[in-house]
Formats: structure tokens, C-alpha cells, sequence
């Protein structure tokens, strides 16, 4: 069997929910915390090893959002979809929820600017250490990550995201039987046509700002996000030159960032119909529509739905190939990658009865999946 080379870690005794197990289990490639309790109710979470090292990392955490004894609660929810190589996702899990309380500390409150800063800041402290390592380590440069928060305070919920993961929020209407799904965030992928055109209005003079490669469009044919937090390369021209690979350099300077760390977001206010929020990393999205992914969540308890969730997306990567399901589970990190991506999901339920109350007396979580220091992947 292959040994897992991460380890998720948790802190506070709030998360232990009805699955009795505050740390998560570990079960061959896969890490899943099955049902735990969160300020506004309860949640689920799980994530699949594809690349030979983890890529993806994700986080919830419940109870004071800033230093504030008197500040805002809440629960936060990050998905962080690396690329290149694990560091930078590993970076913003640890650092980006550090930024939001520190900024709503000084803001007293938390608020799209707060959140805003939080993004940018940890843009700017992941290049700084990009600069620090630029010849020990160059290729630092070219990994980037993916960042999809949500943060539900005071009743409302504030969705940020920069990059191509995804929330898809299931509401309940009357007209309809079962549950509506309703996406709630923006994705920044060059394939689609309004990311385009963005970049082509942001780089006027540039005619290569987007180019389709094998079927794929890609942001200078390099990469498919727009935004992200790291990817260095892409952002200041002192870091596209020698002694990063060729592969990355580009063949002309730059003098304004190719990619931003500038999160679109978007503010909800919750309703009584509002019933669960599906945080995903892109490779679930890959198999799955919202709407199969909201009437899974709906028509199955609670206990293990994000994991549930996986194993639909990876059945369905399987029959896309043509093979059995259980043949899939078989493959190893690594060769895993070219049937299915890492996948994260985070389920959140909203108790509407929770919304109401001061949730200031709630349990302390941390819980983070895809955390801790890699081994050596397997030869």
C-alpha cells in the first residue's frame, strides 16, 4: 500500500462532530473528515492524492475571525488548489487565514477589504520569499496556487476567489422539488471567454497575451489561470530570466504583472433556503455539474458526503476511460494524475437557527487537510 505523503492536522476539540475522530482518517490516498461541527453547523471534508506530492490544501476554521476578544465570529472555509509544486499552496495555508484576522483586527469587522488585503498580502509575502530563495531554489518562481475562501459572519457570506476552484451554494425552493444549485464564484481560467477578453483589455499591446495550445487557451501559452497567489514568473520580470528553466522564460520582458492575486468577490446574504455550500477544488468540478454535486449532497446523510462526493467524481473518471472503478483505486500517485487531478472538497451545512444566535460561545476550530511535509514520492 502506499503511504500517504502528507498529514492532515487539527487543533481545538469543537471539531470531533458525531464521526468521533477530531483528526480526520487516512484510508490509502485519500484524507477525510467525515462529519464535524462548525459555528453555523456542520461539515464535511475530504481530498484525493493524484500528484506524486500533494498539491491541494484546504483549511476550515471556526470560532474569532480577528484578535478581538469582542470581534467578529464566524467560519472560514479556504481551498487552495496548487500547481507547479506544493509550496505555495502549503504557504497560504498557513498564512492566509493569519492575514484575515490580522486585518480584521485592524478594521474591527470583516469586510470584502479585509479580505481583499488578506489575498494580496500573502501574494506579497509568498514573492518575498521567492526573492529570498532565488538561487537556491528558482524554479520557487514558477509554482503558484489556486484560492477559493468563503467566510460566513453576521449572517452573511463572502466568497473570494482567485483562480479556477469553485462554490456552488444548494437552496431549497418551493417551486422546485429538492435543491437548486446556484454558483457563487467567479473562475479565472483562460478558457473562458470573458477571462479573454479581460486579459486582452489588460495588455493592449501584447497580441500573445492568450494563445490556444492543443485545444487549451493559456495565458501566454504557459498556464491556464489568470489569478493565483504565487507564480512569480508571471508576475515580476526579475523572476523570468536564467536561473529559471527555459520552459518558463519568456521571450520578451514585462514591465506591468501578467497574472494577479486579486480575488473576485461576492457577497450573499443567507436565507432560511439556504442549505449547504460545496467548496471544490477544479478536479471535482471536472466530472461533476453543480447540479449533480448539489442533488448528491441533498439525497444522502451527512456523514461522509464530501468523500461520497469524490468517489462520484472518480467513477466517473473511470468510466471516461473506459475502465472499473475499483481498477482506478489501484493506480498510484503519480501515474493517478493522468486519469484525475488531486480533488478537495469541503461541505458546509447552514443551520439556520445558528445564524441567528451570537455565535462569539462557539468551539475553536482548526482543522487543515493536505497539511505537514511531504516524503519522498514513491520511484
Amino acid at each position: 500500500m502506499v503511504k500517504p505523503c502528507w498529514r492532515p492536522s487539527v487543533e481545538g476539540d469543537g471539531s470531533v462532530g458525531r464521526s468521533g475522530d477530531p483528526r480526520g482518517r487516512v484510508d490509502g490516498l485519500m484524507w477525510y473528515k467525515d462529519l464535524g461541527v462548525h459555528a453555523n453547523g456542520e461539515f464535511s471534508m475530504a481530498i484525493i492524492q493524484a500528484n506524486n506530492l500533494m498539491e491541494d490544501q484546504s483549511q476550515l476554521e471556526s470560532g474569532p475571525l480577528s484578535s478581538l476578544e469582542s470581534g467578529p465570529h464566524g467560519t472560514f472555509v479556504g481551498v487552495y488548489d496548487g500547481h507547479g509544486g506544493p509550496e505555495t499552496s502549503r504557504f497560504v495555508n498557513n498564512t492566509l487565514f493569519s492575514n484575515l484576522k490580522k486585518f480584521a483586527t485592524e478594521h474591527q469587522e470583516i469586510s470584502a477589504d479585509v479580505i481583499r488585503k488578506a489575498f494580496l498580502t500573502t501574494d506579497e509575502e509568498f514573492l518575498s520569499l521567492v526573492k529570498q530563495q532565488w538561487f537556491e531554489k528558482p524554479q520557487l518562481a514558477s509554482v503558484g496556487s489556486c484560492c477559493l475562501v468563503g467566510v460566513i459572519c453576521n449572517g452573511l457570506l463572502y466568497v473570494a476567489n482567485a483562480g479556477d476552484s469553485r462554490v456552488v451554494l444548494g437552496r431549497a425552493e418551493k417551486a422546485a422539488r429538492g435543491v437548486t444549485a446556484i454558483q457563487l464564484s467567479m473562475e479565472h481560467n483562460a478558457n473562458n471567454e470573458s477571462v479573454r477578453d479581460e486579459l486582452r483589455a489588460l495588455h493592449p499591446q501584447d497580441s500573445q497575451i492568450v494563445l490556444l495550445k492543443h485545444k487549451v487557451w493559456r495565458v501566454k501559452g504557459l498556464i491556464q489561470v489568470s489569478r493565483s497567489i504565487g507564480d512569480a514568473y508571471l508576475k515580476k520580470a526579475e523572476f523570468n530570466q536564467a536561473p529559471l528553466l527555459a520552459k518558463f522564460r519568456l521571450p520578451e520582458s514585462f514591465s506591468k504583472p501578467i497574472l494577479s492575486a486579486e480575488p473576485s468577490i461576492f457577497i450573499h446574504r443567507l436565507t432560511s433556503k439556504d442549505q449547504f455550500l460545496i467548496f471544490g477544488s477544479d478536479g471535482l468540478w471536472e466530472h461533476l455539474s453543480n447540479q449533480e454535486a448539489v442533488d448528491i449532497v441533498h439525497s444522502q446523510p451527512r456523514n461522509g458526503i464530501a468523500r461520497r462526493l469524490i468517489k462520484a467524481a472518480l467513477q466517473v473518471a473511470a468510466k471516461k476511460r473506459e475502465m472499473r472503478y475499483s481498477d482506478l483505486k489501484k493506480i498510484e500517485r503519480g501515474v493517478r494524475r493522468h486519469f484525475h487531478d488531486d480533488i478537495t472538497v469541503v461541505v458546509v451545512f447552514l443551520d439556520p437557527y445558528s445564524m441567528n444566535r451570537s455565535s462569539s460561545h462557539s468551539p475553536t476550530i482548526s482543522i487543515r487537510g493536505g497539511g505537514g511535509m511531504p516524503t519522498s514520492p514513491k520511484r
